[in-house]
């Protein structure tokens, strides 16, 4: 079997036959491997703040929003990077930058020299790094896959971040309460090596291949027509804006939930992992469910269904009491991790299969700009009200929150409309 990808002036590419199965399997390996240690970074990184350097809830808001607020700053141009650079080369590089970003955090502790100015730089270098790793991988995906498969590719690739998700901070947790949090960020750096050399190992394909410079486009006159296609958009237009509204919220939880645990609950880092993983239990379920739910109520309809789970679970969190009480806070987790990975990836699906495919880098960058930009915003707005008036008081702010979603989803052409494409 073949699949069809495209140049960058729009031309037709043939792959060759078995090609596409293989790289998509390279792919999803490689994306396995660093997730696994990013998912243990997003335990030992706030930890270390919190157990090394003895940050406040602001100190640690600012070292989350570091890790995400690169999507302010160079998401627009992204999209147009990675359509002018070769792809897998670029990957590499950025697989290459990031390792060194995070090893240089447990070799700054071992020599006792490591301060807040040096842990918010290696999430900088990590976070821009990242925007052009993620542009890159959101657009090779379709390259690969059938159109009639990327719902199926991305419930899979939804479930195995999941496992990442249930799995890492588990791992995470551990590690750091044998090794210390700075010591645990090893495993995040040589992630990043093995996901350098399995995508080396991936064939050059003629989509790669910049087009030369003489008739290309500008910058902005790139970019602009990203902008437009996205926001004049009837379903990736209001998409957009409840992904923003559920990036904020995740934000904030990310930079509250570690001070949370540990400060108000009273948790060691061990269970502080455990708690965290039961958002990847959620998002398995979810990323298993999703296909089948989209199937019987229809895409939009599971989309509005699972915002509205996503209200009646995250409340949990902020009610939950310490010791035992701590169960209550795993299962507003999961059924909030749940209801975030129905709505990615039917979002995510209908973008890679509606979008034209000379605009696709420049639509999944626009989207990540304004929705993953909401990221840092969220974790500096919770650190600012946890150091204000608690851990537990920013928590129940960032859950109550979560509202918006359906609302943003009922208010457009979504309401009363089974499936995404009836809207196109």
């Amino acid at each position: 079997m073949s699949t069809t990808s495209t140049t960058r002036t729009g031309r037709p590419v043939r792959a060759p036959a078995g090609a596409p199965a293989a790289a998509f399997w390279r792919y999803w390996t490689a994306t396995t491997v660093s997730g696994l240690g990013d998912a243990v970074t997003a335990v030992a990184l706030p930890l270390t703040a919190v157990s090394v350097l003895h940050a406040s809830g602001f100190q640690v808001g600012l070292v989350t929003a570091a890790g995400y607020v690169a999507w302010l700053v160079i998401g627009l141009p992204a999209g147009v990077l990675v359509q002018r650079l070769p792809l897998r080369g670029t990957q590499i590089a950025m697989d290459l930058l990031r390792a060194a970003a995070i090893a240089s955090v447990p070799l700054a502790a071992a020599l006792g020299v490591l301060g807040l100015p040096h842990l918010v730089a290696a999430a900088l270098l990590v976070s821009f790094a990242s925007v052009v790793f993620d542009v890159g991988n959101s657009t090779f995906l379709p390259s690969v896959v059938p159109p009639e498969q990327l719902t199926a590719r991305n419930s899979l690739t939804s479930a195995t971040h999941a496992a990442n998700q249930l799995a890492g901070p588990s791992l995470g947790g551990l590690l750091v309460q044998l090794l210390g949090a700075a010591t645990a960020l090893v495993t995040d750096a040589v992630s990043f090596l093995c996901s350098a050399a399995l995508l080396r190992t991936l064939p050059r394909a003629a989509a790669e291949r910049p087009t030369p410079g003489g008739g290309r486009p500008s910058f902005r006159a790139q970019i602009r027509e990203g902008w437009q296609y996205v926001t004049r958009h009837p379903v990736v237009g209001p998409c957009l804006a409840e992904a923003t509204c559920i990036n904020f919220v995740c934000g904030a939880l990310m930079a509250v939930i570690p001070l949370f645990l540990v400060r108000t609950a009273h948790a060691p880092a061990g269970l502080v992992g455990l708690l965290m993983a039961t958002e990847g239990v959620g998002s398995l379920v979810g990323a298993a469910l999703t296909p089948r739910l989209a199937a019987r109520f229809g895409t939009a309809r599971t989309l509005v269904l699972g915002s509205l789970f996503g209200v009646l679970a995250a409340p949990l969190m902020a009610l939950a009491p310490g010791g035992a009480g701590l169960l209550l806070f795993a299962l507003g987790n999961a059924g909030f991790g749940a209801s975030v990975v129905v709505l990615s990836i039917l979002t995510r699906t209908h973008r890679q299969t509606t979008t034209p495919a000379a605009l696709l880098p420049r639509v999944m960058a626009t989207v990540r700009f304004v929705s993953w930009g909401a990221i840092p915003v969220g974790a500096l707005a919770a650190g600012a009200a946890a150091s204000l008036w608690g851990p537990r008081t920013a928590l129940a702010l960032a859950c109550a929150l979560t509202v918006l979603s359906p609302v943003l989803l009922l208010s457009s052409r979504l309401r009363g409309a089974r499936d995404l494409t009836d809207l196109a």
